[in-house]
C-alpha cells in the first residue's frame, strides 16, 4: 500500500500555500467522511418515519441551530456562517427524507406493517 502519512500542522506552522492546501484537503476529506456518516443516520431516520410531513420538525431544527451557533461561538467560528451551512444541510436532509418516505409509500412497502 502506497499511502503517505500526513501529519497535520497548525495554521501557524504552515510555511507555504501548499502546506495550507494540504491541511485544507485533509480537513475536507474528514468532513466528507463525517457527512457520509451523518447521511447514514438521516437515511435510517427516513426509514423510521411513516409520513413525509414528519421530515420537517421546526422545533428540532431550531434546537439544532441553537446548538450549532453555541458550538461555533465557543470555537470562534462565525455563528451566522455555521447556521447557514447547517440550515442548508438540514433543508437537503428534509427533502431527502421526504423523497425516501414518499417512494416507500408509492411502492407499497408501508402496507401491512
Amino acid at each position: 500500500m502506497n499511502q503517505s502519512v500526513h501529519i497535520s500542522k497548525k495554521p501557524s506552522d504552515c510555511r507555504t500555500k501548499n502546506d495550507v492546501r494540504a491541511e485544507l484537503d485533509r480537513i475536507d476529506s474528514a468532513l466528507v467522511t463525517l457527512f457520509a456518516e451523518r447521511h447514514d443516520y438521516v437515511t435510517r431516520m427516513a426509514e423510521l418515519k411513516d409520513d413525509p410531513h414528519e421530515a420537517f420538525d421546526p422545533e428540532r431544527i431550531e434546537t439544532i441551530i441553537s446548538q450549532v451557533r453555541k458550538r461555533a461561538q465557543s470555537l470562534k467560528l462565525d455563528e451566522d456562517q455555521a447556521e447557514l451551512i447547517w440550515r442548508t444541510l438540514i433543508n437537503w436532509n428534509i427533502n431527502f427524507e421526504k423523497g425516501v418516505i414518499a417512494a416507500r409509500h408509492r411502492s407499497g412497502e408501508d402496507h401491512g406493517g
